[in-house]
């Protein structure tokens, strides 16, 4: 039983799961999205005038099935971490969504870690509908697979984070401020990546959404291989004191391309006009199948040598603070990164230093209220100048003397 506004934690889950973990035919599948929330199985539904997205009867049609409405942020790292220490599982991360082609020894655990693609983050509803009916299609080409090969499994559908997060109002300004400073370190479900030389860390690398999108059509999400699986390669990166290179292989991150290398070059310099050192990310680049070189150069990312860099919004769009300008050969690949932090340089404990924001201190709302302000105080300054420009008569009608006779030159 699942009391209302309970919040279901990474032990408690463990344990409500453990029948499927002691089980005879012990074949797990995970299906992860970015985000999802209980409240979206009703937002997209019919009652809204949507057309529903949810098309599987796997629910129904499942002999038994449990519903957590809301489950803790680091339960599913928590337990997927769990199942690699126990040894008996082998996990296999489905980037293909083929499965059968996929090779399963029936007599031993299997987990299958099937990552769908994210939704929408430009806010519009109608493409997060679609990508939650793209997701809601592979979830059924999957178990069809699984089915027609008869194998007998188990199926886990969540996400990585909440898509929608209630907050109280009737509280105070004070303790809505420390609600939403909890809720986003909370929403911090996953460790930066780091990348080590013998016992110091190099690089910390973190994202809360790592997309690309390859000729305008195929969109590949490397967040969760990147952070939360770790499903990739970062030996070829290298460090020193001038020059820092971070490499992330990937292979067969999508179906149509087998190996895809993302490269972050950064340099540290020293400049005489501000007397310190700057850490700057001159360039990206993505060879895709060990092919031709895509290469971004970079405008705005850059920080003391001492910092860690930060922006919440990274890539080849116009409109991002931090942008990705692409050459020739990179047209035809579009970056998303958001809520990016990265150092390459002087990393003490292990841990991001403090953080230099792309964001300026004139950000368009103080731009917009410094212009209005400097408007009304023009008018207000044009108000009190005309009246002060009035005049009053000095001379009145005496009803008891002669009538007051002005001439034309007054």
């Amino acid at each position: 039983a699942v009391h209302e506004g309970q919040v279901v934690s990474a032990q408690e889950l463990t344990a409500l799961l453990q029948p499927l973990f002691t089980q005879n035919s012990r074949n797990l599948v995970l299906f992860l999205q970015d985000r999802l929330s209980i409240e979206d199985f009703t937002y997209f539904s019919e009652s809204y005038g949507n057309k529903n997205p949810f098309q599987n009867e796997i629910l129904q049609s499942s002999p038994s099935s449990l519903v957590l409405p809301a489950v803790d942020c680091k339960a599913t790292s928590y337990l997927l971490n769990a199942l690699q220490e126990s040894g008996d599982w082998k996990l296999t991360n489905v980037t293909n969504l083929n499965i059968s082609q996929l090779e399963l020894n029936a007599s031993n655990p299997n987990l299958l870690v099937v990552q769908l693609q994210p939704l929408a983050s430009d806010l519009k509803e109608i493409s997060t509908l679609e990508a939650i009916a793209e997701n809601d299609r592979i979830i059924g080409r999957v178990t069809m697979d699984l089915q027609e090969r008869g194998i007998h499994f188990s199926v886990i559908y969540t996400a990585v984070r909440p898509s929608r997060i209630s907050r109280r109002t009737d509280v105070t300004a004070e303790l809505r401020r420390q609600l939403m400073a909890a809720e986003e370190e909370e929403s911090l479900s996953y460790p930066p990546l780091n990348v080590t030389t013998g016992n110091f860390t190099c690089i910390l690398f973190y994202a809360s959404n790592f997309s690309l999108k390859a000729n305008s059509s195929v969109l590949i999400d490397l967040t969760n291989a990147t952070f939360l699986t770790q499903n990739v390669d970062i030996s070829a990166s290298e460090c020193s004191d001038s020059n820092t290179t971070l490499s992330l292989k990937y292979t067969k991150p999508v179906n149509g391309i087998n190996s895809l290398e993302i490269r972050f070059l950064m340099t540290s310099k020293f400049y005489e006009v501000s007397a310190r050192s700057w850490s700057t990310l001159d360039s990206v680049e993505i060879i895709q199948d060990g092919g031709k070189l895509a290469k971004f150069d970079v405008s705005g990312i850059s920080a003391p040598a001492e910092y860690s860099f930060h922006c919440q919004l990274v890539g080849t769009s116009n409109l991002y603070p931090a942008r990705l300008v692409p050459s020739d050969d990179a047209k035809n690949w579009d970056v998303f990164i958001s809520n990016l932090q990265i150092q390459g340089f002087n990393i003490v404990n292990n841990q991001f230093s403090y953080a230099s924001d792309c964001t300026g201190f004139f950000t368009p709302g103080i731009w917009m209220g410094l212009v209005t302000s400097i408007i009304l105080l023009w008018i207000l300054t044009y108000g009190i100048h005309m009246i002060m420009q009035l005049t009053t008569n000095n001379r009145f009608d005496d009803p008891k003397g002669p009538a007051l006779s002005v001439p034309q030159t007054e």
